[in-house]
């Protein structure tokens, strides 16, 4: 199978595609996830994703056949409680990703109880809207260390070879306390950072985007950056291939800029 590329995607807020006036709202988003199946080489094995929503002590793995769902969202319409997302989980792959990540020198270890959080089944529920596609997860590490993350990422690389879609689900602008006109300059000017910081020789992108902190108003756009931190798994699992701006959408909730990127 020809070698799949990688993503960094926004996940959107909250449980959107089962919210119509908030489905408006991210309708660019949603052409964007759609047609990333098209994309790519031929259908996925299956699907890997880091989500800004699970974090752990250790690179930890879903390895679950049939891994249940994580409403990790409040304050959201009774009925988006009950979506279901009926993707079946990847064991066998699992075990294979916590070994390749054990031999980078990584901590990692399998989690046979966690789920699906709201970073992976939303998007995934307009990418694959029949769920038939084998689906697990690999945390983040708490300390959010970028070098650690991409260093994640090449461990991972080989299974793209193997027809695995890794995808980072989080966001590119993620200030839950500035969602309005209030973000509008800061998220543009991380954005046009970003972009530029992706359009660099390979040799130079990786250095620059771990340094994400020098960017303009980085901290305002990430007071955590548990959003922007899948980011680097992404990246170093494509670190010498070339990036694909895929989504771009500006006045998001009234002032926020965010992107998406292919890898490869």
């Amino acid at each position: 199978m020809t070698r799949m590329p990688t993503y960094f995607i926004s996940h959107g807020g909250g449980p959107w595609p089962w919210m119509p006036s908030w489905r408006d709202q991210f309708a660019p988003l949603e052409e964007s996830l759609r047609d990333m199946p098209r994309q790519l080489p031929a259908k996925p094995k299956a699907i890997l994703v880091v989500s800004g929503h699970w974090e752990q002590d250790s690179f930890a793995v879903m390895s679950a056949a049939r891994p249940p769902m994580v409403y990790d969202y409040s304050g959201f319409p009774r009925e988006t409680y009950d979506v279901v997302y009926p993707a079946p989980g990847a064991p066998d792959l699992a075990k294979e990703t916590a070994a390749l990540i054990s031999n980078a020198d990584l901590p990692t270890r399998l989690d046979p109880d966690i789920g699906f959080d709201h970073g992976t089944f939303v998007p995934l529920a307009i990418m694959y809207p029949d769920a038939d596609v084998p689906l697990f997860q690999v945390s983040m590490h708490q300390n959010y260390d970028p070098e650690s993350h991409v260093a994640l990422g090449r461990a991972l690389a080989p299974l793209r070879d193997q027809g695995v879609l890794i995808i980072g689900s989080g966001l590119s602008y993620h200030n839950l306390r500035l969602m309005n006109e209030t973000a509008r300059v800061p998220s543009e000017a991380f954005d046009v950072w970003l972009n530029a910081t992706l359009d660099l020789p390979p040799e130079e992108r990786t250095q620059v985007l771990q340094n994400w902190e020098q960017a303009p108003h980085a901290r305002t756009c990430h007071a955590k950056e548990d959003h922007f931190v899948p980011i680097f798994a992404a990246l170093g699992a494509a670190e010498d291939d070339p990036v694909t701006r895929i989504y771009h959408q500006t006045d998001i909730f009234g002032g926020v800029t965010a992107s998406g990127f292919r890898f490869g």
